[in-house]
């Protein structure tokens, strides 16, 4: 059975309300402290198992930075939906009339973005967030602890190919908006009612040449001091608040 780390008081406390029972092993530090030692008797009111000797070769397997404020989960690791799957979900919705809101990102390699845009996702009731095989972070510990439960709640889909997934989605109906900071159109005179599709690009890099052209239209968040764009996961936040706020209306 394939296992992933998830650590941090906020993100394990979601996870015990959300899937217990996809913990598998629970580990704490030594003498607690009183919100974590209220985690730990949560954990086994509700058959957790909880292991104090396991933590510190559990803080071993975490990234340099983790700040894991005294707990660490072992957990089962998410079933991925396939693209296969992911197509035929999405078709389903736009054929029975429903608007989607999809998120792809294009080689977003900052686990910490990742993280916050699950977290945005699940608030704003985004159908999936969708990612490239290569040159994009995977779901790891850091991308769970920051997504605060998010990761378990939004269907995050790797595909082969991004610009080739766009296109499909497309040909069943998702209308496709990409965030280029160059064009004079802004995200707030774009119509984001009917199935959407939104795509942001890279950290510093923005869309490929290939994602790019494969969007029916392409925003501008209009800018009014002299910084010329923004973080990846700021600008999902603007913009899938935007559309919630359309509609809503």
């Amino acid at each position: 059975m394939a296992s992933q780390l998830l650590y941090g008081l906020h993100a394990v406390e979601t996870l015990l309300k959300q899937s217990p029972q996809s913990i598998i092993t629970l580990s704490a530090q030594p003498r607690p402290n009183a919100r974590l030692k209220k985690l730990l008797d949560q954990a086994q009111a509700l058959g957790v198992r909880c292991d104090a000797n396991g933590f510190k070769q559990q803080v071993s397997r975490l990234p340099g930075d983790a700040v894991h404020q005294g707990i660490v989960a072992e957990v089962v690791a998410k079933t991925p939906t396939t693209p296969a799957q992911w197509m035929k979900q999405l078709a389903e919705c736009i054929e029975q009339g429903q608007a989607p809101l999809v998120v792809f990102l294009d080689e977003v390699q900052d686990p910490h973005n990742l993280g916050a845009i699950l977290r945005t996702a699940d608030a704003t009731g985004v159908m999936s967030v969708v990612i490239p095989k290569h040159q994009s972070v995977g779901l790891n510990a850091t991308v769970r602890k920051v997504a605060s439960g998010a990761a378990e709640t939004v269907d995050l889909v790797v595909v082969p190919n991004l610009a080739r997934a766009i296109g499909e989605a497309r040909k069943i109906g998702l209308w496709v908006t990409g965030l280029a900071g160059e064009t004079e159109q802004t995200l707030y005179d774009q119509d984001l009612t009917g199935p959407t599709g939104l795509v942001l690009g890279a950290e510093g890099k923005g869309l490929r040449q290939g994602v790019r052209q494969q969007c029916d239209f392409l925003v501008a968040i209009p800018m009014a001091g002299l910084v010329d764009s923004l973080n990846v996961s700021v600008a999902a936040g603007v913009t899938l608040y935007e559309a919630v706020r359309q509609r809503r209306c």
